[in-house]
């Protein structure tokens, strides 16, 4: 009887192992910077998008980054001018 069990939790055991997959990605990077993965990597990928990458060449920091939007939107005001507030 228990040499019936042997082959099905085998393949269960080797099925886990196979499945899990590794993760290169860093708890700590989340917490610290309160973005969510997809901010700094493009979805189902490893690879860095240009947020990733500021972070990376700036020394795990995201301080001073810009998103392109952003920045366009700054370049295209003349200095001093601030975006209209809502006012209720």
């Amino acid at each position: 009887m228990f040499e019936r069990l042997i082959a099905p939790i085998g393949i269960l055991t080797v099925g886990l192992f196979l499945s899990a997959t590794l993760s290169s990605a860093k708890p700590d990077y989340t917490r610290r910077t309160n973005k969510e993965c997809e901010y700094c990597h493009p979805p189902n990928s490893r690879a860095l998008n240009e947020a990733g990458k500021y972070y990376q060449q700036h020394k795990n920091s995201l301080a001073g980054f810009k998103p392109r939007e952003q920045a366009k939107e700054e370049t295209a005001r003349p200095a001093g001018d601030t975006p209209a507030r809502k006012t209720k």
